[in-house]
């Protein structure tokens, strides 16, 4: 199977840890489905927030799935100005069923204006 790179983020409508997990694991979920991975697909995961992001690690919502055994990674993206607030993003590391060109990309909510061209009927 090849090894791909699926994008994905969205974005919250607070700084809360409910929302931080909640968000992700939607985003996550989404991804999954999108490209009918199983967690054994996945080789990682590396999340990016927006420097107002700080009430909880976007990986928690990915172990709160249960999926302990993929290696996840956090950090802070860059504080561009006019950057989109309250931003979590994704980098899925997986193989996938198909070839590249099949990969689904996921944005949700106010984060589908980051990448239209990507973001598809979500």
């Amino acid at each position: 199977m090849p090894l791909a790179a699926i994008r994905g983020a969205t974005t919250l409508d607070s700084d809360s840890r409910d929302e931080v997990v909640r968000r992700t694991r939607e985003l996550v979920e989404a991804v999954f489905e999108r490209n009918a991975l199983h967690p054994d697909d996945v080789v990682s995961i590396m999340f990016t927030a927006t420097p107002d992001v700080t009430a909880e690690f976007p990986a928690m919502a990915v172990r709160d799935l249960g999926h302990t055994q993929i290696p996840l990674l956090c950090a802070t993206e860059m504080a561009v100005p006019g950057a989109m607030p309250l931003c979590v993003r994704c980098l899925v590391h997986a193989e996938v069923h198909g070839t590249r060109s099949d990969v689904q990309h996921v944005y949700l909510r106010d984060a589908q204006r980051l990448r239209p061209d990507l973001a598809g009927d979500a």
